[in-house]
């Protein structure tokens, strides 16, 4: 069995009607917050210390006491 289309790929996408915000809701798999999301924390032996990373830019290692600041 073979199916035809009368309209080609770059013209025409097949696509399910989610134009609406509710029926997008209600088949949703996923919901994603910036509450979901967790924040890395680099952690260095010591007291008092800030160590920049370099491959990061404005992310550092720091010791537990300057966290718990």
């Amino acid at each position: 069995m073979s199916y035809t289309f009368n309209r080609q790929f770059p013209h025409t996408r097949m696509r399910r009607n989610r134009y609406h915000d509710n029926v997008r809701a209600l088949i949703q798999e996923t919901h994603l917050e910036p509450k979901h999301l967790i924040a890395p924390v680099f952690v260095l032996e010591g007291t008092n210390q800030r160590e920049p990373i370099a491959s990061m830019p404005d992310v550092e290692r720091l010791s537990i006491d300057l966290l718990l600041e």
